[in-house]
């Protein structure tokens, strides 16, 4: 039997991300987001939401760039405590220890410890209430080549133990069950 609740967000899991933002050593925030996500393949684009009064807010629409981090178990601790401080009053990255890094074509920095980082530049901000929305191009995409697949080069991002979201907790993947289009494949004949 299920029970009507008012209405709210239970869409679970989500990633845990890192938003790094900023153009200066002086300004690098991070910001700690769950309502994330990919808009379209092709162009390649990704959104965030923000609360408006958030210290990242103001920096992202300034700079009208920010780079996605994805999260480790390993960084747990660091993901919750970048949501629950403000960068008006901390050093983020010399707080949780996190070091700072180059990207490749947007002047925020990304985090070195993320296995993949998302570098994006804002194409609209969407005002929808408690939120706005940053839809924005993913201009660059970085990956650590320690979870590069020697043999066929391919990001095997599960063994970097990725960090989600789930109504107010933290939690790592479980262990696979499938992979895309495995309940529609064909079986393969045995010989003999």
């Amino acid at each position: 039997m299920k029970q009507d609740w008012k209405p709210g967000t239970m869409i679970y899991p989500l990633p845990a991300v890192l938003v790094s933002c900023g153009s200066t050593p002086e300004e690098y925030n991070i910001i700690t987001i769950a309502w994330t996500g990919t808009l379209c393949t092709n162009p390649p684009m990704c959104y965030i939401a923000v609360r408006p009064e958030r210290h990242s807010y103001d920096i992202i629409k300034k700079n009208m760039e920010f780079v996605i981090n994805l999260t480790t178990v390993d960084m747990g601790f660091a993901t919750d405590w970048c949501g629950v401080r403000s960068g008006k009053n901390f050093n983020k990255f010399e707080e949780m220890k996190l070091t700072p890094g180059p990207c490749t074509v947007v002047s925020a920095p990304l985090i070195e410890e993320s296995p993949v980082c998302i570098e994006c530049r804002v194409k609209e901000i969407q005002a929808l209430g408690s939120h706005h929305i940053f839809i924005a191009d993913v201009v660059n995409v970085r990956a650590d080549d320690k979870h590069l697949n020697p043999e066929t080069g391919k990001l095997e991002l599960a063994e970097s133990n990725p960090l989600v979201y789930v109504h107010g907790g933290y939690y790592g993947l479980g262990d696979k069950v499938g992979k895309f289009g495995w309940s529609v494949e064909k079986k393969k004949k045995k010989n003999g």
